[in-house]
């Protein structure tokens, strides 16, 4: 099996301020705790390229884009909501890993990789067709789904994202459209407040209370994205891997550990191999405990990888 790894040395350049949790540390971190657990060797290394504007436009507003081309600082910082802000580096970063997961689709969707993993940042999968949100600008899930659609005419598509977080842009993006599946699990009541009453056959919404543990976890999964997954039948399968959910991070309240990220990509992976020929391309979004974030990620990709 070959999963390919990509990412860029600009996402170590995104920088909002200098005590904000969405550091570049955490890439470095990653980076780091696969090279010591010899993974890093078993994986395909890619360098991602820029996204274009072509391809951010199958998804966001041609004035949004517009507006995040014409604020981007030469210096200094800019506020785009209290949470998200860009520096000089900020666009490069974000266009880079919007490109990684164009290029993981494209890897995935030639059977040049069969499945991927972008290790980038900024996140994405609050940002919406018109608004950046929660650390995110541009949303590179949704514009690798947008991607995989127009590009490979790919009519299902589901987007698994077990972020501590609703992934509120995506399903901004993608609540009207027959072609795209969302399962979501997040803490509720959490930012970003949403998400909770706006469930449908295809928006499939899964709040949990502060607390769960990695057994309630797997029980919600099974019971609401198992069924869903199944009668949807997704040729392809996105991933939004945030792991902000794990007991020690510090910007959240539920309990899974390691061995839970194991599960759920072994979950993934059987849906993947089921209907979408093993096809699964990975995006990082959160998680702010370095050594947490480090080790569920490398379990991750490890499981992903069949190491």
């Amino acid at each position: 099996m070959t999963t390919a790894f990509i990412s860029h040395p600009d996402t170590l350049l995104h920088v909002m301020d200098g005590a904000h949790p969405e550091s570049p540390a955490r890439i470095s971190a990653i980076k780091h705790e696969l090279d010591k657990q010899g993974i890093t060797e078993k994986l395909k290394l890619y360098e991602a390229p820029p996204a274009t504007d072509s391809q951010l436009l199958r998804v966001h507003a041609p004035e949004y884009v517009s507006h995040i081309r014409r604020v981007a600082p030469k210096a200094g910082i800019v506020r785009l909501d209290p949470d998200t802000a860009m520096g000089p580096m900020t666009l490069s970063a974000v266009l880079h890993a919007v490109g990684a997961v164009v290029l993981a689709t494209d890897l995935v969707m030639t059977d040049k990789a069969d499945n991927a993993f972008c290790c980038v940042r900024p996140p994405g999968h609050h940002a919406g067709r018109s608004n950046a949100a929660g650390f995110c600008i541009f949303n590179s899930v949704a514009v690798g789904v947008g991607h995989a659609m127009q590009q490979y005419g790919i009519e299902r598509i589901a987007i698994i994202d077990f972020d501590v977080h609703h992934g509120d842009g995506t399903e901004d993006i993608f609540a009207n459209d027959p072609r795209v599946m969302l399962c979501s699990t997040f803490q509720h009541p959490f930012y970003p407040g949403r998400g909770a009453d706006s469930r449908t056959e295809r928006m499939v919404n899964v709040p949990l209370p502060a607390n769960t543990n990695g057994d309630s976890y797997r029980k919600a999964v099974e019971a609401e994205f198992r069924p869903a997954l199944e009668r949807f039948q997704p040729q392809l399968i996105f991933v939004s891997a945030g792991f902000d959910a794990h007991a020690d991070d510090p910007l959240a309240q539920l309990g899974l550990v390691e061995e839970d990220y194991i599960w759920v990509t072994n979950f993934i992976k059987e849906i993947a191999g089921r209907f979408a020929r093993g096809r699964i391309i990975s995006a990082l979004e959160g998680g702010y405990r370095l050594d947490a974030l480090a080790s569920s990620a490398a379990a991750y990709i490890r499981t992903l990888a069949g190491i």
